[in-house]
């Protein structure tokens, strides 16, 4: 699989990590959540990938063949930089290799956590971080991402694109039944317990999907009397995270509406520069990646923001056990967006590799 490995910690090491960077600020901010990894002790052993866009323009092969199977079976977690390059304009291969690991893995459950790290980084007026702290569970696996679908009559005035939006009835229960399980078993940052589920949905306009969602919600939620529950359309959902976002504890989505209000909300923490996420099976290999793209328009400048790398590696490292080694990295990371020891987008003048070494400095001393 053309691979290079990297140990961290001791041959004693209990956790195996697949690294692949992949494209653009990728190759730039993973190294930086390997230094924080490194810094704060973490038992694991890291393996590294060269799957992106230069080894497919080197030999056409997006992923070896077998390559999937054995990251399930030989690694305990994945941690992944971005896919995109514009000398890929169909982008195959970040569409094999990200799409392939969700699907073929069953990473049914995309978990991003939405978290306000100081009053400076939210857009809104008054939002404190306390306000700020819920999770988008967003299903993985199913809805437009498909690619399901085609065109008729391509090139003329009559042309007809038609892209099919698939639920199944595992899919919706499994993702709702998941979110619930969340909200019971996990805490808010500041210890206080999460309350509620807050299912969004597009049910007027998207009647079949949507007649799913609803009916599925109501079966789950009767499951967990203790959790509040709450429905909310997509576009009012967007709307009242701008308007005001506290409130909200968990809410569970669709693939699509998922990916589009994770984009939104990340901007309320600072940017997508700061976003985490974990797509994850439970008790199986799970792939976590920050929720940022390649973004070739600032490759290979340094001026990257690798906090949501390094977050998203906390975020791994909590999910593997690890929560000691991963407590020290979020607090590192906060130290350095409050004394601004970051880069440009959050307000500081550092770099990407400076900000990377400020905060795994930060961890060694801790």
């Amino acid at each position: 699989m053309m691979e290079a490995c990297a140990t961290v910690a001791s041959v004693s090491a209990t956790k195996r990590i697949a690294v692949i960077a992949g494209d653009g600020i990728g190759k730039e901010v993973i190294p930086q959540a390997v230094k924080a990894m490194e810094a704060a002790g973490a038992a694991v052993e890291l393996t590294s990938f060269d799957w992106g866009a230069d080894r497919y323009l080197a030999g056409k092969v997006t992923v070896p063949s077998g390559a999937f199977a054995a990251l399930a079976r030989d690694f305990d977690a994945i941690l992944v930089g971005a896919f995109g390059d514009p000398r890929v304009p169909s982008n195959i291969h970040a569409k094999e290799i990200l799409l392939g690991m969700r699907c073929q893995m069953d990473l049914f459950a995309n978990v991003r956590p939405v978290r306000l790290m100081d009053a400076s980084l939210c857009p809104l007026k008054g939002i404190e971080p306390k306000d700020l702290d819920f999770v988008v569970i967003r299903e993985n696996t199913e809805g437009v991402y498909g690619d399901i679908g085609g065109i008729f009559k391509q090139g003329t005035p009559d042309e007809v694109a038609i892209q099919e939006d698939v639920n199944t009835r595992k899919g919706v229960e499994r993702i709702i039944r998941y979110a619930f399980e969340y909200c019971a078993t996990n805490r808010k940052i500041e210890g206080s317990a999460r309350r509620s589920v807050l299912m969004s949905d597009k049910s007027n306009a998207m009647t079949h999907a949507g007649g799913l969602w609803q009916r599925v919600f109501k079966e789950v939620a009767a499951e967990y009397p203790q959790i509040e529950t709450q429905h909310m359309y997509v576009d009012a959902l967007c709307m009242q995270m701008v308007r005001d976002p506290r409130g909200f504890d968990v809410i569970v989505t669709n693939n699509m509406f998922g990916d589009i209000i994770t984009d939104l909300a990340a901007g309320l923490q600072g940017g997508l520069g700061m976003a985490a996420s974990g797509n994850l099976r439970p008790e199986k290999t799970s792939m976590f990646e920050p929720v940022h793209g390649s973004a070739p328009p600032i490759a290979g400048k340094n001026i990257a923001n690798p906090f949501g790398a390094i977050l998203t590696a906390a975020m791994m490292l909590g999910h593997l056990g690890m929560a000691g080694e991963a407590q020290k990295i979020e607090t590192a990371v906060l130290e350095a967006v409050r004394q601004k020891k970051t880069t440009a987008d959050i307000g500081g003048k550092l770099g990407t590799r400076e900000a990377g070494e400020w905060v795994a400095e930060r961890v060694s001393s801790s």
